[in-house]
């Protein structure tokens, strides 16, 4: 009953303004704003056909490389850093410069350097998201509790052990938060990068539609990546209440 209820809640809103969408918009004569009725019909044949295999696919595999390179490398960059309070004093000047640029400023440099294939594409993605996840990582082995440390030592867990059950789980719950930031960092990186000198993708069929006039297919475009964020959101909501259910579960009995 909770479930159904929590269900109904966060569903609540996001139906009530598709529901205003459709109505303003039905009977709508504007080029640039047409029905919402009329986007969903292309939805099927824009995207369902061959396009899925040429531009879908091929943006859902770039994006799922460059979330897991920025997951593994910001994890154990975050862990080495958080437990090393000389690697953080000489590592943070050169984190927060490095974080503060945009990702889609490196583009063109990464273009550069790694050509304008899928690896270039993946190499944006990560730049982008590794810092969510590094920083939060990094936060999150710090925060461990000491008592905790010296228990560890004092009944000598093995270091594959204590690297397990004391650093990945107690730190966790940030590296979770980070991941969570950097997916969707992932999804806005994926278009963008296919917008710069792409043969095929989303965010370059989007793109297409737009300079063809193509106004549906292109508001349709619009809409799948809406409905791949929410998709990819869902899912990583399955996966943290899994990953943290010992975490919610101390939370509610504290």
């Amino acid at each position: 009953m909770r479930l159904l209820r929590s269900t109904l809640t966060a569903a609540a809103l996001p139906v009530a303004l598709v529901t205003a969408w459709w109505l303003i918009s039905r009977g709508s004569q504007s080029f640039f704003w047409p029905p919402l009725s009329d986007i969903v019909a292309e939805l099927r044949p824009t995207w369902l056909g061959e396009r899925l295999r040429a531009d879908v696919v091929p943006s859902l595999l770039r994006l799922a490389t460059g979330y897991a390179l920025a997951l593994a490398a910001g994890i154990l960059a975050g862990l080495a850093i958080g437990l090393s309070a000389r690697l953080r004093q000489y590592c943070e000047p050169v984190l927060e410069f490095c974080r503060s640029i945009p990702p889609p400023v490196l583009i063109p440099i990464i273009m550069l350097f790694a050509g304008i294939g899928d690896q270039m594409k993946v190499i944006v993605i990560v730049s982008g998201c590794v810092w969510p996840v590094l920083l939060n990582t990094a936060e999150g082995a710090r925060a461990i509790d000491e008592v905790l440390r010296d228990t560890a030592r004092v009944y000598r867990l093995r270091p594959a052990a204590r690297f397990r059950h004391l650093l990945l789980r107690g730190a966790s719950p940030h590296i979770v938060t980070g991941a969570r930031q950097a997916l969707s960092i992932a999804i806005i990186l994926m278009v963008i990068s296919e917008m710069f000198a792409a043969s095929n993708g989303l965010g370059f069929a989007t793109v297409q539609f737009q300079r063809s006039f193509a106004i549906p297919q292109m508001w349709s475009g619009i809409l799948l990546l809406g409905v791949i964020g929410v998709t990819l959101a869902l899912a990583f909501k399955l996966v943290e209440n899994r990953v943290l259910a010992w975490y919610f579960g101390l939370r509610r009995h504290q």
